[in-house]
């Protein structure tokens, strides 16, 4: 790191410090773990960066995965149970990738400091150290989870879907306690990963009852492109990067994507088409006239207030022994 961009790093990290030790009053604090296992954090950072190297798309992965943990049934390792009917079988977790990771850190755990950190804790550390490797900023995660014992695959409605209006993903947001803000920025985090082409590729053919083009909202010199990635009846499974241009790196481009009608999934187009959330993303992008927003500082605040959701703490849940399964 170089001395020019030293005090912004610190500065974003003060902030985030802030951020995080204002919720200590919902069950959880920074450094829940500093007495009882002190090198818990630094064992799960190891364990991503070991996975990270030999699989890159870890990363967006446990992301993903700590955001549909959060949405259902709050930030409480439900997303890892195992069984039928779970949480995990539901169609929209079907391509979850990561929870080797957090296995594999869950056993070293153990080992160190058996029944002590719970497998909610691991995945929200984890979540933030993947965004790190992606060239994401860091931030302070309040610890202190307790696990949960319910995982209902009826329950992943909650969980916002790639077709639907900013007015209902929005509401899925504020249920949750996260604003309109909050929802654009964590959309954000879609500046790494992918997408299989089932999940888009509607938008490229036939999309409306008039005729049989495209998305008007989508460029129109990026169609063919597009549709040569993914070919009508071609295979759906095929993946590509939801960031156009940089699926691998963690930054604003994204946004840039929206404001150039290159969006991938229609919910991402729909921030830059719909005014209740353009606004924001021209802030990140820092557009004339509005006050700038700071992508970095505000994705760490508003990870740190999603990963608080609905947290279980006392004797409201449980350290698992192993994360696929409730003691």
């Amino acid at each position: 790191m170089d001395g020019k961009s030293y005090p912004t790093f610190t500065l974003i990290l003060f902030l985030l410090a802030m951020a995080a030790t204002s919720v200590r009053g919902q069950g959880t604090r920074v450094g829940f773990y500093s007495s009882t296992c002190p090198r818990a954090e630094s064992i799960i950072q190891l364990t991503v960066q070991s996975h990270f190297r030999s699989n890159p798309t870890i990363a967006p992965g446990l992301l993903r995965m700590h955001f549909h943990d959060c949405f259902v049934q709050g930030c409480d390792a439900s997303i890892l149970i195992d069984g039928p009917s779970t949480e995990k079988t539901a169609g929209a977790n079907s391509n979850l990738r990561g929870f080797d990771v957090i296995d594999d850190a869950k056993t070293q755990l153990e080992a160190a400091c058996p029944g002590v950190v719970s497998c909610a804790d691991i995945l929200a550390l984890a979540a933030r150290d993947s965004v790190v490797l992606t060239n994401g900023p860091s931030w302070l995660v309040p610890t202190g989870r307790k696990d949960g014992r319910v995982s209902l695959a009826s329950e992943t409605g909650a969980l916002p879907g790639f077709t639907e209006s900013i007015e209902a993903q929005t509401k899925k947001f504020t249920d949750k306690g996260l604003s309109a803000q909050d929802l654009v920025t964590l959309v954000g985090g879609h500046t790494i990963g992918t997408s299989a082409c089932q999940f888009f590729s509607y938008r490229l053919y036939n999309f409306t009852t008039t005729g049989n083009g495209a998305d008007p909202s989508i460029d129109p010199a990026f169609v063919p492109q597009l549709q040569a990635l993914c070919p009508k009846n071609g295979d759906g499974t095929t993946r590509i990067g939801l960031d156009n241009g940089s699926p691998n790196r963690f930054d604003t481009s994204f946004f840039t994507n929206l404001r150039n009608g290159r969006g991938i999934l229609e919910s991402d187009q729909k921030l830059w088409t719909d005014a209740s959330t353009k606004a924001f993303v021209q802030r990140f992008l820092g557009v004339r006239g509005l006050q700038a927003l700071n992508f970095n500082v505000e994705f760490g605040r508003s990870m740190v207030k999603m990963s608080n959701i609905g947290l279980k703490t006392g004797t409201e849940g449980e350290i698992r022994k192993i994360c696929s399964a409730i003691n």
